[in-house]
């Protein structure tokens, strides 16, 4: 697929998407982690005006002076913005007029793409489509988030549930103890956070080729895994009992039973489902309450050619460092992964809502240990 056509499809998914959602969604912002629709439609496109037609695009007029202030996220290197909690405050510029922005920007890249063979504005490109991707995935679990905090907890799409999946494995594998491979080696697209191919070792373990269920975790609820401190990592027992959890995230017990969100609509708690929704310490609680533990990252890695995974992201036992010679590029792109690098916990896999060709078995996606508005689950190991 050229890039021009690679580069159509996947703005084209956005808005695929965007088109269940009414106007009065585009501008709402839950919480501060949560941004609005509206936001990440235009914040997809400001990341190719910005690194790409800006500065490759001969005599490119942007298509509002105004944006680069609305609509940068982190990238301190590309200027001033608005604070993340106040994504939610633009009721102006309209949703017509962000997508006026997209099919404006969009042209200026075709134009620009056309007969171009310049191989750093082709990984540019790609970049922001991967960039995009992961906005794709935000977008639904944002609008998830959204939707399910409206106490009416409207159906998004009938046919759009991602929370009903089932496990097609039971078994368990073995791994040998031994000193690995870990990180990126192919020549295709990776993230900078992959790279630095290095040695570990691992002692013998063994890991589930399976995710813990709904019913797996409803055990542990009424075994009173909420309420037993033996249970949980100290900021995790802290988090528990400041917050007043008692289930994961979406749950809501109607008529003495278990039910929640999901963007079909509330429906009964199906236990023979995957896990959903759920924090990293709540998945060391659940570990440990089974007598297991969570993986590494890089025991997962190792496992993961035998494996099925792509359901849930699956947290690790593993904090979110740089490999050895990582090096963080110059500028506002250097910004991407490096400086997020403290108080995350890797994450490993993909979810059901991560866009089609968007996983690899050394994708190290990284979130606070608290956080659980995304696909998350767990996978259980221990060491022999």
């Amino acid at each position: 697929m050229k890039i021009s056509d690679k580069y159509a499809h996947i703005r084209q998914e956005t808005v695929t998407f965007c088109s269940h959602l009414q106007v009065e969604d585009y501008s709402i912002q839950v919480v501060q982690f949560a941004s609005p629709p509206k936001w990440h439609l235009a914040h997809t496109t400001w990341f190719f005006e910005t690194f790409v037609l800006i500065p490759y695009l001969q005599d490119y007029t942007p298509f509002n002076s105004n944006y680069n202030f609305l609509f940068n996220s982190y990238y301190n290197n590309a200027g001033e913005r608005i604070l993340q909690a106040n994504r939610g405050n633009m009721s102006r510029p309209s949703t017509e007029n962000i997508y006026g922005y997209r099919e404006y920007v969009d042209a200026k890249m075709q134009e620009l793409l056309k007969n171009n063979y310049d191989q750093k504005i082709i990984d540019l490109v790609i970049l922001g489509l991967n960039h995009e991707q992961q906005h794709q995935e935000l977008l639904i679990t944002d609008v998830k988030y959204m939707l399910g905090n409206n106490p009416l907890f409207p159906v998004f799409n009938e046919g759009f549930n991602l929370v009903n999946d089932k496990n097609t494995k039971t078994e368990s594998i073995k791994i040998n103890a031994g000193v690995y491979e870990i990180g990126y080696q192919g020549t295709a697209f990776c993230y900078d956070n992959e790279l630095g191919v290095h040695n570990v070792y691992v002692n013998d373990f063994e890991i589930n080729n399976y995710l813990v269920t709904n019913g797996d975790f409803i055990e542990f609820m009424e075994d009173g895994g909420y309420s037993d401190f033996n249970l949980w990592l100290d900021e995790g027992w802290s988090w528990v009992n400041t917050h007043k959890i008692t289930s994961p995230l979406y749950w809501h017990k109607i008529k003495g039973e278990w039910h929640y969100y999901s963007l079909s609509g509330l429906q009964k708690v199906d236990k023979n489902a995957i896990l959903s929704h759920i924090g990293y310490y709540e998945a060391n609680a659940y570990a440990e309450w089974k007598g297991m533990r969570l993986p590494t990252e890089f025991e997962w890695e190792i496992a993961a050619p035998r494996m099925a995974w792509g359901k849930r992201w699956e947290w690790t036992n593993s904090a979110y460092l740089p490999y050895p010679n990582f090096k963080k590029e110059n500028g506002a792109l250097g910004e991407y992964n490096g400086k997020f690098m403290s108080n995350k916990m890797v994450l490993r896999g993909a979810s059901v809502a991560t866009s089609k060709n968007h996983s690899r078995s050394t994708y190290r996606n990284f979130f606070n240990p608290t956080e659980r508005w995304q696909f998350t689950g767990i996978r259980l190991t221990k060491s022999l």
